[in-house]
């Protein structure tokens, strides 16, 4: 699988990389139901065996619970072992409430807390996982160049940052990446967001290149309707009407630009997002076993100007 320098980092990482968000399950704010950690270990494994070389997760996801399926994921794997990156910024409390903090204490709290569940000494890739309290922006990361200075953070970036919040941070300290959702019918970050980081070699990990799921060609508004209450998807705009119809129709239409080829619409979907020349990689959400064969593909796609062009009709159309 080919690999690009994320930004001005010293990371080596794959186009593709595993999203862990799905694996921390249900019971929580923006949980995805319930999910067996056996089956998340064995999608793990299966990505890595298919080279991807770095798994993205976060504190919050399932309230420390990704992170520790993430560790003993890699503890039990025989290969080498991946770039591992974590977020701060989201925290909960003994209800299981999520609550927001940026203040310089809490971040290193949650760095010894994400260290622990890792079971590692540095993290690869520490990200601001949402930029509120926005004032505390500037505390958040002169804290976390701090912290890479001690050798507790490898690399440090930002996620769901806009222009002028990457302005403020980079004034601090160099930012290695910024992590923006990105996707078909998510399009802000072309306008200003991708030429900034394009111009200031920041890498650009897109997240939701899937939109979580609604354009992998397999979901259906029967699956939809039978999602377990604590999926988080079920309060997503684009999982409810009228942008359910449209958007299952954009996939029905998308058919015919993935299966000629044997490509799968995920795929279609994922070369998509990476034909920017200011995304370094994306992120793929992956819960079970055998569902790396329907994306894996898009490492290696190039979508021709015809198929852009398509798509870009496709979207125009409503």
């Amino acid at each position: 699988m080919q690999k690009r320098m994320l930004g001005n980092s010293d990371l080596d990482i794959t186009v593709l990389g595993f999203g862990a968000w799905a694996i921390g399950g249900g019971n929580w704010e923006f949980g995805w139901g319930p999910q067996d950690d056996r089956d998340s270990i064995a999608a793990i494994h299966e990505a890595l065996d298919a080279g991807i070389n770095w798994i993205d997760t976060a504190a919050v996801y399932g309230l420390g619970r990704s992170e520790e399926v993430v560790a003993q994921a890699l503890a039990e794997y025989g290969g080498s072992r991946p770039y591992v990156f974590t977020k701060c910024s989201m925290r909960w409390d003994d209800n299981r409430e999520i609550y927001r903090s940026l203040k310089a204490e809490s971040i290193r709290e949650e760095i010894e807390g994400s260290l622990r569940r890792l079971k590692a000494d540095t993290i690869d890739l520490y990200q601001i996982h949402w930029p509120n309290p926005d004032a505390d922006i500037e505390e958040a990361w002169t804290e976390l160049a701090a912290q890479q200075r001690s050798g507790k953070l490898r690399q440090i970036g930002v996620s769901n940052f806009s222009v002028a919040q990457l302005k403020r941070a980079q004034a601090i300290a160099p930012i290695a990446s910024l992590q923006p959702p990105y996707n078909m019918l998510r399009r802000a970050i072309e306008a200003e967001v991708l030429p900034f980081c394009k111009a200031n070699n920041i890498g650009v990990i897109v997240y939701s290149p899937m939109a979580s799921g609604l354009l992998t060609g397999a979901m259906t508004r029967e699956r939809v309707e039978a999602f377990p209450k604590d999926d988080w998807r079920l309060g997503n705009p684009e999982y409810q009407e009228p942008n359910l119809t449209r958007n299952l129709r954009l996939v029905d239409a998308m058919r015919v630009i993935a299966d000629s080829p044997g490509r799968t619409c995920g795929e279609v979907a994922i070369a998509w997002a990476l034909r920017d020349q200011a995304v370094t990689a994306a992120i793929v959400g992956l819960r079970k076993p055998g569902q790396a064969a329907g994306v894996l593909g898009a490492a290696d796609l190039r979508l021709t100007d015809n198929e852009v062009a398509e798509i870009e009709a496709l979207l125009a159309a409503g």
